[in-house]
C-alpha cells in the first residue's frame, strides 16, 4: 500500500518563506490546502489573502484545481522519494470597486496607439 503513504508539503509564499513542511493524506484536496494556507498565514506579511478565493497554488508550474486531491495533482517527474514537495502561493491582489465583475470598466481600459 505504497499509494496510501502521506505526503509531505511545503507551501512557499511570495517573500521567500514557507508555511511547512506538514504531512499530508494523498486524498486531501488543493481546497483544504488553501484553507489550511488561511488559517496559518503569517500576520506581520502585509496584505494576506481574506478567503480561499485569493489563493492560487502551483506546483511544477501547473495551477492546481480545488476540486482535485494531493494525488491526482502531484508531478512524479522529478521528484524525490522520501523528499518534501514545495508548491509555490500567489495571492490574487484585492480587487478595487471598478474592477469587480459587473462593472463596465471598458471606457477605462482602451488603448490608442500613434504609427508615425
Amino acid at each position: 500500500m505504497a499509494g496510501k503513504e502521506s505526503i509531505e508539503v511545503k507551501f512557499r509564499l511570495s517573500d521567500g518563506s514557507d508555511i511547512g513542511p506538514n504531512k499530508y493524506d494523498p486524498s486531501t484536496t488543493v481546497l483544504s490546502l488553501k484553507e489550511t494556507i488561511l488559517s496559518r498565514w503569517p500576520q506581520d506579511l502585509g496584505m494576506g489573502p481574506r478567503t480561499v478565493s485569493d489563493l492560487k497554488l502551483i506546483n511544477a508550474g501547473r495551477i492546481l484545481e480545488n476540486n482535485r486531491t494531493l494525488a491526482e495533482s502531484r508531478v512524479p517527474v522529478g521528484e524525490v522519494p522520501g523528499g518534501v514537495i514545495t508548491m509555490h502561493v500567489v495571492v490574487r491582489p484585492p480587487q478595487s470597486d471598478n474592477e469587480k465583475p459587473g462593472k463596465d470598466t471598458s471606457k477605462h481600459s482602451r488603448c490608442s496607439c500613434i504609427i508615425l
